[in-house]
C-alpha cells in the first residue's frame, strides 16, 4: 500500500505525522510511504524525522494566508497554482493508495491534486476551529479525524470522526531525575516550564523575564524561547540579573524529543500557547498548565482551544492582552500552591489525551480504501 504523507508549518503539523507514520508501519507492514511538505517553517526538522523512518521527502510550493496585508500575498498568488501542478505531477509518478494529511498551508496543492486524480485522503483537524486550509482541505477529503468534537460543526455530517490528535509516545516517557541533573535543578524547588511552541512565542518570553524575579524566590525556572528568539530573551534576562545557565533559571533555544519528555516529566506548572500537540502532550503526562492565547493565531484557534480546556475545568487561561506582570505571577503561584487545583486539572486535562489516536487514524485510512 502506499501512503503520501502531508502537513508542514510547524512542530504541531510535524509531530502527528511522525506518530501516524510510525503507527502506519505497525499497522500496514507492507508499505510505502512518501512525505510531501514545503520548505518553509521547520523543513529541516521535518526532513530529519522522515529520514529516521527512511521516508523519502518531496516539497512543492504553496502560499499562505495571513491575517495582516504582506507583498507575499502577491507572490503566494502564483505559488499555489504551481504547487498544484508539482503535486500532480509528484502523485503522477507515484500514484499513492491513499492521502494522509495533517493540514497547514503546505497541504493544500497535494489534497488539490488527490481529488484531482480521485485518490482518498484522510485529513486531520487538531484544533477546536479549524484554520482555512483545513476547511479547503475537508471539502475534498473522504474523512476528517478531530481532536476537539466542537469542530464537527465545520464539516459535512456524517463525514468526522473523533480521533484526539497523534503524539509520539516517547514524549510521555520522560524521567524527572535525569532532567533535574541535566539542568542542574536541586530536588527540593518546584520547577515552571515556560515555552511558546517550536517557533518560540515573543510576547510570551518577555512576560517570563518580567516575573522571573518574583518566581524564582518560589521555583526554577525552565525556559524554552525558540531558536529564533533565544538571544533577544537572554539580554533581557541578562538586565534582569539572570544568565540563564543555572542560579534557579534555565534558558534553552529549543528542547529535541528526549529532553522535552525529560521537562515534562518535570514539571509542576507549565506556561505555554494552547496548541493542540501542546494540549496533547500535556494531557498525556497529566501537568498542571497555564494557557496563553494570543490573537493573532488562524481564526484565532488558540482562543477557542483554550475555551474548551477552560470550560472543562482542566486548566488556568489567562489571555495574552491581560497579562500584567502581577497578575501573570500571582496565577502560576497559585497554580504552585494550590492542592486542590493542581489535583483537578491534573485529572481533568487527561481526559484530552487519546492514546489510540494514531491507531484510529490508519484504522481509518484502511477503512477509506476499502470503500
Amino acid at each position: 500500500m502506499r501512503i503520501v504523507l502531508t502537513g508542514a508549518g510547524t512542530g504541531g503539523h510535524i509531530y502527528p505525522l511522525v506518530a501516524v507514520a510510525t503507527e502506519i508501519n505497525k499497522q500496514i507492514p507492507d508499505n510505502e510511504m512518501l512525505y510531501i511538505g514545503t520548505r518553509s517553517q521547520m523543513y529541516k526538522q521535518a526532513e530529519a524525522e522522515m529520514a529516521r523512518l527512511q521516508i523519502p521527502v518531496k516539497n512543492v510550493m504553496t502560499g499562505k494566508m495571513r491575517r495582516y496585508f504582506s507583498l507575499h500575498y502577491f507572490i503566494d498568488f502564483f505559488r499555489i497554482p504551481i504547487g498544484i501542478v508539482q503535486s500532480l505531477w509528484i502523485l503522477l509518478i507515484y500514484m499513492p493508495d491513499a492521502v494522509f494529511s495533517k493540514g497547514g498551508y503546505a497541504s493544500v496543492p497535494v489534497v488539490i491534486a488527490a481529488w484531482i486524480y480521485r485518490i482518498p485522503v484522510l485529513t486531520h483537524e487538531g484544533d477546536a476551529m479549524p484554520g482555512w486550509a483545513n476547511r479547503v482541505n475537508g471539502k475534498m477529503s473522504r474523512f476528517v479525524a478531530l481532536t476537539f468534537a466542537v469542530a464537527q460543526r465545520y464539516f459535512a455530517p456524517g463525514k468526522t470522526m473523533v480521533t484526539g490528535n497523534p503524539m509520539r509516545k516517547k514524549m510521555k516517557e520522560g524521567d524527572a531525575d535525569r532532567a533535574r541533573a541535566k539542568w542542574k535543578i536541586e530536588s527540593s524547588v518546584p520547577v515552571v516550564f515556560f515555552f511558546g511552541g517550536s517557533q518560540g512565542a515573543r510576547n510570551l518570553n518577555t512576560a517570563a523575564v518580567k516575573v522571573l524575579p518574583e518566581l524564582t524566590k518560589v521555583a526554577h525556572v525552565l525556559h524554552m524561547a525558540g531558536k529564533n528568539e533565544v538571544e533577544r530573551t537572554r539580554v533581557l534576562a541578562g538586565k534582569k540579573g539572570f544568565r540563564g545557565d543555572g542560579e534557579r533559571y534555565t534558558l534553552v533555544p529549543y528542547l529535541e524529543r528526549d529532553d522535552m519528555a525529560d521537562a515534562y516529566a518535570l514539571a509542576d506548572v507549565i506556561v505555554a500557547r494552547p496548541g493542540a500537540s501542546t494540549i496533547t502532550e500535556i494531557a498525556a503526562n497529566k501537568k498542571v498548565a497555564l494557557f496563553v492565547p494570543h490573537g493573532f493565531a488562524a481564526n484565532d484557534h488558540l482562543r477557542m482551544n483554550a475555551f474548551n480546556i477552560a470550560e472543562a475545568g482542566a486548566a488556568t487561561v489567562l489571555d495574552e492582552d491581560n497579562m500584567g506582570e502581577h497578575i501573570f505571577a500571582q496565577k502560576i503561584e497559585q497554580l504552585l500552591r494550590s492542592n486542590t487545583i493542581r489535583k483537578q486539572f491534573s485529572e481533568n486535562i487527561s481526559a484530552f489525551y487519546h492514546e489510540d489516536a494514531a491507531k484510529k487514524i490508519v484504522t481509518g485510512i484502511i477503512r477509506m480504501l476499502e470503500k
